[in-house]
């Protein structure tokens, strides 16, 4: 198969790269420039398209069988303005995918967010997919706007589209002000680790599980896909506290220091419980990911 990918070189996008590049697929990742590297050691190559998005012609992806959008714009804090987010989630993903149209591509797999439900998700114990879109931020207000541009434009030209929102991921190549990596730091180095108190209800999702779900989504006969839009939620099923995924992890390392909860103040604006419901797609949990992850340690 060959596999037109943007994010190639961002978090999840690295590992479905390794993952599929692995398993003898085609891909053709596509990269604003040359310097960009993927976030962990490729073992091989895929074609580089150095292109910004809005660059990107029906000749370029001519002969892709699939297009995978994996890339965001400014998806940590510091968020960019509404203005360029809106420009480059949803205006500049609208083209490409408008020239991957021209070029014979049927099929589009959309990496969503959770934080597009925002405030919808304090409504929920399960977010069901089909929540209201509340977005509280400029990134999340802009993959907002973009599923449902996406969806309306999937349905005018009867094509197969899966936006797969996916919750808190974690794993090697995550950006190392993040939670996971800062902790992993800490405990390594022996230091103690301040945060708050840790009520935060999170889906803790291993990368490694996640970019499989989009290769393996890639993979779907196309008999079996519909040419029609549908929007899942990735879950695992076994939601933890941000305490308790900590103090996991900590005695997974054996660290030395201590977690010092309710040292930090939560963020004002902080939704408290982000977990999916239906309609969803499974992911291992993490437990079961322990003894691989801990190889990059």
């Amino acid at each position: 198969m060959k596999i037109a990918l943007t994010g190639g070189t961002g978090f999840i996008g690295s590992h479905f790269l390794k993952q599929a590049l692995s398993d003898g697929h085609t891909v053709l990742a596509i990269r604003r420039s040359l310097s960009s590297e993927p976030r962990i050691q490729l073992n091989q190559q895929p074609v580089w398209l150095d292109r910004r998005l809005d660059k990107v012609t029906l000749e370029d992806l001519k002969g892709c069988d699939v297009l995978v959008h994996l890339a965001a714009h400014t998806g940590n804090v510091p968020y960019d303005s509404l203005t360029n987010c809106l420009r480059w989630n949803l205006i500049a993903v609208l083209e490409l995918f408008e020239q991957a149209r021209q070029a014979g591509i049927k099929r589009f797999i959309v990496a969503g967010s959770c934080f597009e439900y925002g405030r919808s998700g304090e409504r929920y114990s399960k977010i069901p997919s089909d929540a209201p879109l509340e977005p509280t931020n400029t990134y999340a207000a802009s993959k907002a706007a973009a599923s449902i541009a996406l969806w309306q434009w999937a349905e005018e030209h009867q094509l197969s589209l899966e936006i797969l929102r996916v919750f808190h991921v974690f794993g090697d190549g995550e950006l190392n002000t993040r939670f996971w990596p800062s902790l992993r730091k800490a405990a390594l180095l022996g230091y103690n680790f301040p945060m708050t108190l840790g009520t935060q209800v999170r889906d803790f999702q291993y990368v490694e599980h996640v970019a499989r779900v989009f290769l393996t989504r890639c993979l779907m006969s196309s008999t079996i896909c519909k040419p029609s839009p549908s929007v899942y939620n990735l879950v695992t099923g076994r939601p933890l506290t941000l305490r308790d995924f900590a103090s996991i992890w900590w005695s997974h390392w054996n660290a030395s220091g201590r977690l010092i909860f309710g040292s930090r103040q939560s963020r004002a604006d902080e939704i408290l419980r982000y977990v999916g419901g239906q309609s969803s797609l499974k992911l291992p949990h993490f437990l079961g990911s322990l003894i691989d992850s801990s190889k990059g340690v």
